[in-house]
């Protein structure tokens, strides 16, 4: 999988220090994956969701939510946000076009 806006999620995961190993281990995993589904997703990250066109994965536990949009026939995976849970809950990310 390709993921598009990588410096856009590392300048966001900088501003919390407590998760960047958990970003960087996320791209890793992202960068040799062949998802063909969110089934495939889901058997690495037994938590991810789908919500609306998005999807979800819950980081350091479910403290931050990491929000994509995946293309699995191109293969891209598109960053959208980076949120604490407090910031997800709000749902002000929904208004997102794509969403």
């Amino acid at each position: 999988m390709h993921l598009i806006s990588i410096r856009t999620l590392r300048e966001e995961a900088a501003k919390y220090p407590d998760i960047k190993k958990q970003i960087e281990d996320w791209y890793k995993t992202v960068k040799k994956s062949e998802w063909q589904s969110l089934n495939d997703v889901q058997k690495v990250y037994r938590d991810a969701e789908a919500v609306g066109n998005f999807t979800v994965f819950n980081i350091k536990g479910n403290d931050y939510r990491l929000i994509v949009g995946i293309n699995y026939k191109t293969k891209k995976v598109h960053y959208k946000y980076l949120l604490t849970h407090a910031e997800y809950n709000k749902d002000k990310w929904k208004n997102d076009p794509y969403f």
